[in-house]
Order: structure tokens, then sequence, then C-alpha cells
């Protein structure tokens, strides 16, 4: 795979569970310049073991080693989501420091309907907003100048997000990225389950957010959406704002 001719050699966007990042993911291996690794951080905490490059990794430090090292010999893209904590990663200045860290939000509303859907024993903090916000605090603490992206503007206007998520990254704009054949992409095997929609898809478009409306007054969710609003306002007053075209 050539290398990028600019931008980060590794790029990681963090993001809550169903907030749309698998298919932001599936646009940058669009790209063909980055080699893309899907949820490595929650494969670990999911399975106990995570491949990079051929290595097993079975702790967050041996990962993000590996996920250096594999930076030094090409562009890396990684996609992780936050139903995990990862004190690993937290506690890396090294990691936070030399990575280029972005962020994807959705509103909580749709995101926890299309998680409990999925998953009907969800539990409140692996809903994954305060998580996303702690790594991102921890990203500035380390000097960082995280991106984050509001998941509406990338469905609602994907061209002009894309370019400016590549301006804030220094990456170049491809705009064939933005659309591509149905396949399932290497990584996706073990969580399929959770991502039909974008295996299915041929490009960046809003689907229906179905029960969303539901979820202020469940007597289970309502709570968790209380307890994770705060954070996705925080997160998304710190959004890239996409001029209006």
């Amino acid at each position: 795979m050539p290398p990028s001719e600019s931008g980060p050699r590794l790029l990681v966007l963090w993001s809550p569970p169903r907030c749309r990042s698998t298919a932001f993911a599936r646009m940058m291996h669009e790209r063909g310049d980055f080699t893309v690794l899907h949820e490595p951080f929650s494969h670990l905490k999911d399975f106990g073991t995570a491949e990079v490059a051929g290595v097993s990794c079975t702790d967050e430090r041996t990962l993000m080693d590996e996920l250096l090292s594999l930076a030094e010999r090409t562009p890396v893209f990684v996609k992780d989501t936050t139903d995990f904590h990862y004190p690993g990663v937290l506690a890396a200045d090294d990691f936070l420091r030399e990575a280029a860290h972005t962020f994807l939000v959705r509103h909580p509303r749709e995101a926890i309907a299309s998680h409990h859907r999925l998953n009907p024993q969800l539990t409140r903090d692996e809903i994954g907003f305060a998580r996303v916000r702690e790594i991102h605090e921890a990203v500035r603490g380390a000097g960082g100048e995280p991106v984050v992206v509001d998941s509406d503007d990338f469905v609602d206007r994907p061209e002009a997000t894309v370019r400016a998520y590549c301006r804030a990254v220094g990456l170049e704009f491809r705009p064939q990225a933005l659309s591509w054949s149905p396949s399932v992409l290497p990584g996706w095997e073990k969580t399929l389950r959770w991502h039909t929609e974008v295996a299915a898809s041929t490009g960046v478009t809003r689907r229906p957010s179905a029960g969303a409306t539901e979820v202020e007054d469940h007597p289970v969710l309502g709570p968790y959406y209380r307890y994770h609003l705060p954070h996705y306002q925080w997160l998304r007053e710190r959004r890239l704002r996409i001029a209006e075209s």
C-alpha cells in the first residue's frame, strides 16, 4: 500500500457505539492510502486478543506499541469504540501524543436506541459518551488537538464534512472514497451483526433512526440518556463547523 504524501502516520477515530463510525471507517478504507484496523482495542477487551500485522496483542500497552510500530511502515487508520474502558490508553502519553486522535459523535437518543436494539442488556457505561470524552480530555492533556465530527454532518453533508476532516488532520481529500461496492471488510467477522447495514451499503447516506424518540421516557434508558447527554453536548460544542454549501 503506498504511503500518504501528507498527514498523520497513525490516525485514530474514537466513537461511542452506534455513532456511524463503521461507515466512516469504510470511507477511510476506500481512500486506499491507509491500513485500516477495525476496533483493535474493543476486540482486545471483548475477546482477550487483537491482531496487528500478524502480532497477537493481549494487553493495551503491547497493542499501542504494535500500532506505533506499524505506522512507521505504513499509514494506519484505527477505528474504535468506547463501550469498554481503556485505562492503558489514558495513561500512555506517547500514544496520546504521537497518534492523531479524532472523534465521532451522534445524538445519544439515536445512538442509545440503535445500541439497545442490538444489545437489550445494555448498561449505562458501555453507551460510551463519558468514556469518549475522557479520552478527548486525555489527548488534550498530552498536548494534542483532537478533531470532533458530528455524524449528522457526516451523513447529511458527507463531501463537505469529509473535506473539512481531511483539512483538519492534514490529508488530501479524495471524493471517490464517498462511494463503494457492498462488502465485508477484514476485522468485521467477529462482530458482523453490528455492521450489516454498512456491509450492504454503497456510500454515505442517512438511514431512519427508529425508536429514538422513546429513549427519554424509557424507565431504564431514560436515566442512561440523561447521564450521557452532557458529555455529548460538551463534545459537540468542540465539533468541526461545516460551512453551509
